[in-house]
Order: structure tokens, then sequence, then C-alpha cells
């Protein structure tokens, strides 16, 4: 049995994005696999008052039941209109590796999808988003599409080198596939190791030349920054100090973040700086309660830990206020 996403109250992501070219900012796209998580999104932007969309990948559907994540969505809706906000929530499937899985999604109530397609050869890759974008389209539902590859590991995504997006066939690829969104390469990577630096040693700076010419050919389009968390130190330091192994961790200074979401940057995945929060404070509280057996208590604080970073990355985004 499909049902719409319109049904559920979800937007796609077409006046997401115009709204977000025209008044620069972008729009977070944050991750979630569990209660807490989507407690702490939804409450962190109705607060300040952001739109957002939900992402939900291959391995969270599969880690929390593609069916209890369907309906667990409405549920976030409604308690977002129960507190009195009426900001647009879209949901989106994050690295759909096959015509199948976003097939599902979208008979699933999903308002959005991403085939990525990036790792195969071009024309192979033009072949399934085309695909996706024509089933999802009858239904007006939004495609998100990627070239180049990241290196890192996504779940069920993996690269060892990070391939740029050859800015020559953005064109060609966009008006080929029918695609709504592009997520291109330029030098993000997945994970708390995004960079490979020493300790005290700079983080190299994105390719900015790349967004560019991605830009100018593509004037108005909608461009899709993956990998984007800035791997908080601050966290990183917490796990660390209550018994975690993260050694020269590095992620995406926000200054960059900045910059590129001046540049036709309207959609930003942020997934690691919520698992490094959560972790943090459900260490932190069990090392400093070790008689504590009851969930509710480790996982309340990270909860609302992880609402304060949400409202920070909001404001990074220049999201805040555009609900």
């Amino acid at each position: 049995m499909s049902v719409s996403y319109k049904e559920l109250g979800l937007v796609n992501t077409k006046e997401l994005f115009k709204k977000a070219l025209t008044g620069g900012y972008a729009v977070p796209a944050y991750n979630f696999n569990n209660m807490e998580q989507l407690q702490a999104i939804i409450t962190a932007c109705v607060e300040c008052n952001s739109p957002v969309i939900l992402q939900i990948s291959k391995g969270a559907r599969q880690y929390a039941n593609q069916t209890l994540l369907r309906y667990m969505v409405p549920g976030a809706i409604a308690m977002a209109r129960e507190m009195g906000s009426n900001i647009p929530i879209a949901l989106n499937l994050d690295h759909g590796d096959s015509f199948e899985i976003c097939k599902s999604c979208i008979d699933y109530g999903f308002s959005n999808v991403m085939i990525d397609g990036s790792a195969l050869p071009y024309e192979e890759n033009i072949a399934i988003t085309k695909k996706v974008v024509e089933y999802a389209h009858e239904r007006d539902v939004t495609v998100e599409g990627e070239l180049g590859v990241l290196a890192g590991i996504e779940e069920h995504v993996s690269s060892e080198v990070s391939h740029y997006t050859d800015p020559k066939v953005v064109e060609d690829f966009v008006k080929r596939t029918g695609v709504d969104s592009l997520a291109i390469s330029i030098g993000t990577s997945h994970g708390a190791y995004k960079f490979k630096v020493k300790p005290g040693e700079p983080i190299p700076p994105l390719r900015f030349d790349i967004l560019e010419e991605c830009a100018r050919r593509l004037p108005g389009f909608p461009i899709v920054l993956h990998g984007a968390s800035s791997v908080l130190q601050e966290y990183v330091d917490i796990i660390n100090r209550y018994g975690g192994q993260l050694e020269n961790t590095a992620g995406v200074p926000e200054e960059q973040i900045r910059k590129a979401v001046s540049m036709n940057v309207c959609k930003v995945n942020i997934d690691s700086d919520g698992r490094l929060v959560m972790t943090a404070m459900i260490r932190k509280y069990l090392a400093e309660n070790p008689k504590e057996f009851d969930p509710r208590k480790y996982l309340g604080p990270a909860r609302e830990e992880l609402k304060k970073m949400y409202i920070e990355k909001c404001k990074l985004l220049g999201s805040n206020g555009k609900g």
C-alpha cells in the first residue's frame, strides 16, 4: 500500500530550495535513526523557526524498521504543529543506491529521494538517475542526484579516494536526468575523519573553484553539500575524556560552510556531528552516574544537547527565522 507524502503533511524540496536560493541560506538536512534524534531535530527547528529536511539512510531503515520510521514522521509533524509551528518539513532518502529502494521510499511517503549513482560509470549514473526521476516526478516527489564520489564511508556507499565533480558535465547530467538538485564533490568526505591531518595541521580548504564553476554553469540550480559536519572538537574531547578513542578527527570549518552557502548551496547534510554529540553526552552521564541504568536518564541530556547543536547549525546555515 502506497501513501503520498502530502497526506502525511510533508513538502517536497522544490519550494524549499527556491526560497533558500532567493534568501541566500541553506536548508539543514539532518539524519536520524531513533526517537531522541528526531525529537531533538523537530524541537530545535521549531524553536528557531527553520525549515528542515529529515534524512533517513538505507542503514537507518534497516536499523529502525522502515514501517516504524514511516509512522514516526507523521508523529513528528503533529508534534511540531502542537508546538504552534507550521515549519515546512521534507523527508529524504539519503544515499539511495538502487531504483528499488528509491521506489520503496516514494511509496512509503518520502517527499524527496537521493539516488547516488556517483560510483557508477557516467552513462550508468544518468540511466539510473533518470529512471528514479521519472517514477518520482509522476508522484510530485523531488530527486537529488550526485556527481563525483566522496571519500570516506557513508554506510553502504564507500570510496577510498575522493573524485571531484567535473564541472564540464553538470549541465549535461542535469538536462538528461531531470534531477531537481545535485550533490557535488568539492573535498568534503563522510564520517568523523574527513581530512588526514596531524595535530596542529590546518585543514585543507574545499575546492571552491569547482563549486563556483558548477554554480556558473547551473545558474539558480540547487546544489547540495554532503559530508558537511564540522566534527565539533568539544564533543570529541568529551568522548575521549570518558573512555573514547577518537584521534586526529577533522571536519569542515564553519567559515567554509558559510562560504559554500553563499554560492548556490541550498542543502547541507549533517550527520556525524549529531552522532558525536549523542555519544559524548551518554558517555559523560554514565561515567558520572555509574549506578544509573534508566535509558531516559542518559538519553534525555543527550537529546537536549543535540537540540542546542541543531539550533546552532540552523544559525550557521542562515535557515533560522525562515520557517
